[in-house]
């Protein structure tokens, strides 16, 4: 028998419910990806702009280059310390941004195939009970149904919680070079002390 006629018969055999819970954690996956994929790149091209805007102020620009976030907080001729650190709150936000929804995946999706798995082993039980026969026969393979729902929920929550984990560091790499041109903008805006 093949994997495919295990997997074909696995769900000509589901209940209503198991189809709600595997369609469920289905959903996850996607969301997961999709997440994973757009947050990467967007993150990735923001990176490269605030990396070249740092660089070219360390080179000697006065300011931001025109495609930062702190452009706007610091177009002015003296940026405030107070305005530069709420664009700096702002960006921070913006780089977090839908990463909620991936620690809701992970921390959810187990909890989700665990219920569907209790549900079916109850649904089996309850069967068994009417029916009156309980060979082993007859258990095992009931079970090892159930147990695919804990299953899927663990295969969703792993990518979930690593690209979670991911996305964090990206985010916090971008923040990172916002703060050093935040540093070097105050530090060009300080009055200069006389001798």
């Amino acid at each position: 028998m093949s994997s495919l006629d295990i997997f074909l018969n696995y769900f000509a055999r589901s209940g209503f419910f198991t189809w709600v819970i595997l369609i469920w954690l289905s959903v996850y996956f996607v969301i997961t990806f999709g997440i994973l994929f757009s947050r990467y790149f967007y993150l990735g091209y923001w990176l490269s702009i605030e990396k070249s805007s740092l660089e070219s102020m360390l080179m000697g620009a006065r300011n931001v280059r025109d495609d930062s976030i702190l452009r706007k907080c610091s177009s002015s001729a003296h940026a405030s310390e107070k305005l530069l650190n709420v664009c700096k709150n702002v960006a921070e936000k913006n780089a977090t941004s839908g990463l909620w929804m991936l620690s809701i995946i992970a921390s959810t999706a187990p909890f989700i195939g665990l219920f569907g798995t209790v549900v079916s082993i109850l649904q089996t039980f309850s069967g068994l009970g009417q029916a009156g026969s309980a060979s082993l026969g007859v258990i095992a393979p009931a079970i090892s149904e159930a147990l695919v729902a804990t299953a899927a929920g663990i295969f969703v929550a792993i990518p979930a919680y690593s690209a979670n984990l991911f996305l964090r560091r990206k985010a916090y790499e971008v923040i990172v070079y916002v703060q050093r041109e935040v540093d070097i903008l105050l530090s060009t805006n300080e009055p200069k002390k006389e001798l």
